[in-house]
């Protein structure tokens, strides 16, 4: 099969290895999120009903992601159940991760031990940060199984559900009272920054132990999984926005898929 003109970006920019095609993987999700962040300059005042739609968008994208672009994978790697337990891991992690961190979501408000001498600027960040790491965790993990054609797939869909994702990030920012726009720009740009490391970190660790890669993709899908179900969806449904989001959720979905084909 002939390599898709994405793939072939990927290789003339970074070369063979994987960790420097995970670098340039993460580096382009975080340009994404980067450019949603800053649309809050000139789109002041995006509506509620439009970002549950574009956070259930997003929400669809990483939902068929995981499945096509790291658990069916992972099960031809490593099997069934190296996958479902590094589901389960990723899950329970997230989970930990949401219980022991303290941190500031924007609707459904602190999280985790109480740190008094925390600013809620850095407890707000702390929550966009746990929310991200999966999805640099994820494009790391795809980038260092080998199927370059899968990892840019993978980087793709993250890249575009990361655009309305920043661009939530500054709104909220915003009407929690962080600053000016500027500011709130920062802290959405700010937020996609961890996506870099862990995109180089999960090609490196599954390059150094390849028999983790089945569980490293499922640890990955899992903890996407994992923010979609917790984060995502109640943020999604809570002002009376359900159907859009809905509808915003299946279309992230019909996007994925055609991607996931037309790209081989």
């Amino acid at each position: 099969m002939q390599p898709t003109w994405i793939e072939t970006a990927i290789v003339v920019v970074a070369g063979s290895d994987a960790v420097w095609q995970a670098l340039v993987g993460g580096l382009l999700i975080t340009l994404m999120n980067t450019v949603g962040a800053l649309l809050v300059l000139v789109w002041r005042r995006p509506s509620e009903t439009f970002l549950d739609a574009a956070l259930g968008f997003a929400a669809g994208v990483m939902l068929t992601a995981s499945f096509t672009s790291l658990i069916l994978p992972g099960i031809q790697h490593g099997g069934l159940w190296p996958v479902l337990v590094g589901i389960a891991v990723g899950t329970v992690t997230l989970d930990l991760g949401d219980r022991i961190l303290p941190h500031l979501h924007a609707i459904k408000g602190y999280e985790g031990p109480q740190a008094p001498r925390l600013k809620g600027v850095w407890l707000f960040i702390m929550a966009i940060t746990l929310h991200n790491m999966p999805e640099g965790l994820a494009v790391g993990v795809a980038f260092g199984s080998g199927d370059v054609a899968n990892a840019a797939k993978l980087m793709l869909a993250i890249g575009i559900q990361n655009i309305p994702e920043g661009l939530a990030v500054s709104v909220a920012a915003l009407n929690m009272g962080l600053g000016a726009y500027t500011y709130a720009c920062l802290v959405g740009m700010r937020s996609g920054l961890v996506e870099i490391p862990l995109a180089v970190f999960g090609a490196w660790a599954v390059q150094v132990a390849t028999p983790l890669l089945p569980y490293a993709m499922g640890f990955a899908a899992g903890a996407m999984l994992y923010v979609i179900s917790d984060e995502i969806v109640p943020e999604t449904h809570r002002k009376g926005h359900e159907r859009i989001a809905t509808f915003g959720t299946m279309s992230g979905v019909i996007v994925m898929l055609y991607l996931d084909i037309a790209l081989g």
